[in-house]
């Protein structure tokens, strides 16, 4: 008799979720935890998007739609794009998922054979070498490192391409480093996908939270590109699960039908004030923008000079600090641990993000400034203290 399949065995966990399971124990049994581990935006949603929200149900929108999306919210990406970023995009290359995390499912299902690669910058996202690994594909990890903005090199992207390299993984602003890609960047890879025939993944789901200028989006500079976005950071929409992918024409379909086969539709209601919050949420965007700059201006420093991490780049974007905490521990998994247990601040591990992030600890500052500001205090005392 056969147990669990061998496709489940292999996923790795994603560590920074058993860490919120232990944080939430702890408050649990009574202890106050500075929650810093977690990219989930404390600022409320937009009052105009739960308002549009309410009023969608109140009218009976909370049946299925097309499995690609709501027309009116697939013309608000295609004119947000046109707006923001002076790319054309064709609402029918839209689908709109329930999360951006589907749509990784989408990309990959629709890209990848067995045996296929995709080359990813170590560290990344968890979530990118696990969607490949378990579709059969392999992923690449190329190393990144902090003292060059954890920024791909252009020649070593280029020796990593094989004849089954199928995409290059993009995430700019980046989870767990905070990086923003400059344009010379995002043309030189743009270059390489033109050269060489592969495809761009561009996840840009942190796009709205750059704060040393405007993030630029991979259409700017190739159309050989799948864009992957939603609404989760920069409207604080975590819960309501909504996000897109942009494909090329060839792969809207396939990724449609396997739209249609997992997860038929993103909800009715969810997508009615999807449209909202493009059309009429920016001035609150903006405001929320600003708030987490303030915390980004505070933590940053307040990490190196009071609390004695290394910061080799500071980061502009997303709300999160990745900062070298190998001088206490090179077993990040075991640092973070015993920080939650003794400190009771709960931070992310290196590790979870790839071998290129052992040493490090991602704080996030998607907490009041209040927040932050004690449990700054409380990672100074405990370094202190075990110093």
């Amino acid at each position: 008799m056969h147990g669990v399949s061998k496709r489940a065995e292999a996923i790795r966990p994603f560590v920074v979720m058993d860490v919120v399971a232990r944080a939430k124990e702890l408050v649990a049994a009574g202890h106050d935890v500075v929650r810093l581990e977690i990219g989930d935006p404390d600022l409320p949603t937009p009052s105009v998007i739960t308002r549009a929200a309410e009023a969608a149900m109140e009218s009976g929108d909370t049946g299925y739609t097309q499995s690609a999306g709501l027309p009116d919210l697939r013309v608000a990406i295609s004119n947000h794009y046109s707006s923001a970023y002076g790319v054309p995009v064709d609402p029918a290359d839209i689908v709109v998922t329930q999360g951006t995390s589907p749509a990784m499912l989408l990309v990959f299902g629709s890209l990848l054979d067995p045996g296929d690669e995709v080359i990813v910058s170590d560290p990344c996202y968890p979530a990118y070498p696990n969607y490949v690994n378990f579709l059969g594909g392999v992923p690449v990890p190329l190393r990144v490192r902090a003292e060059e903005g954890f920024r791909y090199r252009p020649d070593e992207v280029r020796a990593a391409i094989t004849p089954r390299t199928r995409a290059i993984m993009v995430n700019s602003p980046c989870n767990p480093t905070g990086t923003v890609l400059p344009p010379e960047d995002l043309r030189a890879l743009a270059e390489i996908a033109e050269e060489t025939g592969v495809w761009i993944v561009s996840d840009e789901i942190y796009h709205g939270l750059d704060f040393s200028g405007e993030s630029r989006s991979i259409l700017e500079f190739t159309d050989r590109a799948f864009v992957l976005n939603g609404f989760s950071k920069v409207y604080a929409m975590t819960g309501w699960r909504l996000g897109y992918l942009i494909a090329p024409r060839d792969f809207v379909r396939p990724a449609e039908k396997i739209q249609q086969n997992f997860f038929l539709c993103a909800n009715h209601f969810v997508q009615v004030a999807g449209t909202v919050a493009l059309t009429q949420a920016q001035d609150e965007v903006a405001l929320m923008r600003a708030t987490y700059d303030e915390r980004r201006r505070y933590l940053v420093p307040a990490l190196r000079d009071e609390v004695g991490l290394r910061i080799d780049t500071e980061p502009t974007g997303a709300f999160y600090v990745f900062a070298d905490a190998s001088t206490w521990s090179t077993d990040s998994l075991a640092l973070s641990r015993r920080i939650l247990e003794e400190a009771h601040v709960s931070c992310a591990p290196g590790i979870d993000f790839g071998p290129g992030g052992e040493g490090f600890l991602r704080f996030s500052y998607a907490t009041s400034l209040d927040r932050l500001k004690e449990g700054v205090a409380r990672l100074s005392e405990w370094a202190s203290e075990r110093g």
